[in-house]
């Protein structure tokens, strides 16, 4: 008589698995962009620190993602949107002067 040997991973944990690391990513990101955004406003420390580390781990995950080829081309065309999205109001406040003279750098 002979017995199947359990699964140990099956399809739901992986999804649950992948949610929960969903969710700590989600945490830990906005929490570093409130601690840089506290730190530049209230402290006028530098916070270059802390926007690398949001964008290595960013950076990490995409290229996971392109490797494991589950990155799709919607993804790619929103990257691209909010980067020139986030590049255009970049300038924007670089032209005004607000962002320098706001955030003291």
């Amino acid at each position: 008589m002979s017995m199947t040997p359990s699964v140990e991973r099956d399809e739901r944990t992986e999804a649950v698995v992948g949610v929960s690391c969903r969710w700590a990513y989600i945490i830990l990101y906005f929490g570093l962009l409130i601690d840089a955004t506290y730190r530049a406003v209230f402290r006028h420390e530098a916070v270059w620190d802390l926007l690398a580390l949001i964008l290595v781990g960013s950076a990490a995950v995409i290229i996971h993602q392109i490797r494991q080829k589950t990155w799709t081309r919607r993804q790619t065309r929103d990257a691209v949107l909010f980067g020139l999205l986030g590049a255009v109001f970049a300038v924007v406040l670089a032209i005004t002067g607000w962002f320098r003279s706001y955030f003291c750098l």
